[in-house]
Formats: structure tokens, sequence, C-alpha cells
């Protein structure tokens, strides 16, 4: 039998970017682009401005995190990691405040690699460094596509239990619940293509960005009641809360849940839960828990769609 399969070939970076400056960085800079990047790091990442000023110096790319505020920087090398620029993207985050560092490479060596392991280990639960190998390849004659490559990152348990301290016990099982939401929805790569999971916090929920400020979805938890549930949140516009509310059964149907309808003052939307699911002890259905509910949010998703809203 004969398979119609063709070979992945590997583009030389500067065939597409022959400028660092003037042509990667315009690149990655562009939403689109920059999307790719944020899948790749688990961050979704909003442009503030290119070549920012950091003293007598400027950082590639100056971004903060969607929803979180968190003040990000990118510092690309269309070539092998070097001391000067480890230097650098050190320098540029303290010159910026930044809690995030994505540091954009061909090839990490090995004392680099360390480096940003060991800066990883030893920073707070607050801060982390990402570094990432870009690569470029094409199928036959198609034209090239990008592919991100981390190779360090923060470890987000070991961040957790670090901010772990101090919390109630209450709090602790939910942020080890999200740490674990994270690692799962890491895996899933329908899911990726549809949000990106923030980091671990000790809430009930946790928020998936819909690409707009006028509603999100939100993923959550009831530890004391035993049960987990996702809600269409609208925290001002109540046009769009009582279109969600309006069409109750249809989310009702692709979700297989009941809804609750809430209307407050300014919040609106729908709110589902399922009992029967404890989260305290019961670390082993914690996957379980979490699969059935990016399915809903995929499913949700898929409604807000149909909907236009």
């Amino acid at each position: 039998m004969k398979y119609n399969l063709d070979k992945l070939k590997k583009v030389d970076l500067r065939d597409v970017w022959p400028h660092e400056a003037l042509d990667f960085t315009k690149w990655l800079s562009e939403e689109p682009n920059l999307a790719i990047l944020s899948s790749a790091v688990g961050i979704e990442l909003e442009l503030i401005e290119t070549e920012s000023a950091v003293g007598l110096f400027n950082v590639d790319i100056y971004a903060q995190e969607v929803g979180t505020g968190r003040k990000v920087i990118i510092e690309n090398q269309l070539e092998d990691t070097n001391h000067d620029h480890l230097g650098k993207v050190i320098t540029y985050a303290a010159g910026k405040g930044a809690d995030v560092v994505i540091w954009v490479v061909v090839r990490a060596r090995d004392e680099h690699r360390q480096a940003i392991e060991w800066l990883n280990q030893h920073t707070d639960s607050d801060f982390g460094f990402f570094l990432v190998e870009i690569e470029l390849w094409s199928i036959g004659v198609s034209l090239p596509a990008p592919r991100f490559n981390v190779v360090e990152q923060p470890n987000e348990w070991t961040k957790a239990i670090k901010l772990s301290e101090g919390l109630s016990e209450t709090e602790r099982v939910k942020l080890s619940y999200w740490t674990k939401y994270r690692e799962v929805a890491q895996a899933t790569p329908e899911f990726l293509k549809a949000f990106n999971p923030q980091k671990p916090s000790k809430d009930h929920w946790t928020t998936l960005r819909c690409g707009t400020s006028a509603y999100h979805i939100a993923l959550l938890i009831d530890t004391q009641h035993g049960r987990i549930g996702i809600e269409f949140y609208a925290p001002d516009d109540k046009e769009i809360g009582h279109k969600a509310i309006d069409n109750t059964g249809l989310f009702e149907e692709r979700l297989g849940l009941a809804a609750t309808p809430f209307d407050a003052k300014k919040a609106s939307g729908l709110r589902f839960y399922k009992d029967g699911c404890k989260i305290k002890n019961n670390e082993t259905a914690w996957p379980r828990f979490i699969s059935e509910q990016l399915e809903w949010a995929l499913a949700m998703k898929q409604v807000i769609g149909e909907l236009g809203l």
C-alpha cells in the first residue's frame, strides 16, 4: 500500500528573517504571531510596545499578561544563547519591573539552560523565566511554519507549594486543584487551541478569556458542597448577559447540565454545577473532573459563537 506522505524540512531562520530587530521582532510583535508564543508558554500575551527603552538600551518586546496585567519582557536572539543576552534579560526585567521573562533563541546552550533553571528555582511564585527555541519547518514546497519549543520554564508545582505557605487548608486545596488543572489543560491540544489556562490561584474559580472584555468563561469548584462547575459571566454588559439567559435551554442541552441564571446589579450570566464531585482528599479523581470541565468550556465557547455573543 502506498501512502501520500512527505518529509519535514527545517528552514534557516535567516532565510525568512534576515534582520533580528527589523524582521523577526516586528513579525513576533504582531498579534497572530504573539498568540503562537502565548500558546507555547501558557500565558496570554498582549503587546505594549517594541524596542522599549531601559536606560540606554531597548528590550525587544514589552508586553503584559491579559487579565492580570503582569508585565512581560521578550528578548529575541536569532543565534545560540550567550552570556551577553543572559545579562540583558536580567537587566531588562529589573528595569521594567517585569514578572515574566521570555528569552527566544535558536539554540539554548546547556550552561544557559542551567542558569534559567536555577533562576526559576530561586525566585518567588510571582516571577518566572522562560527559555524558548524557535524553529521553522516546511513540508515539500509548502511555506515554512514557526514552532516554539519551551526548553525551560517555571516549575508551577514548586511555585504553588511556595505560594501555599500561610494559606488555609481550603485555600491550599484550591491552589493544588488549579495546579493540576493547568497540567491537564496543557496536555490537551484541542483545549489549548481555544484557551490559554491561567496560572494556579487559591480562588474557587479560574478564568478563560474569549477574546473580549465584555464576557468570559470561568471554571468553578465548590469544596464545601463537593461539586464542580462552569459559568458564562458578563461583568457589565446586560445585553450580552440577558441574551445568554434567554438561550438557557441551548446551553443546558450542549453541556448536559442544569443552569442557574444570575442577574446582579452589574454582572449577569449563567452558572452550572455538577454534584457528587468531592474535591478534598480525593486528588485521584481531579484529572477526571478537570477533563470534564475542559469539555464543558469547549462546548460553551461553541454555543457562544453560534449566538454571536
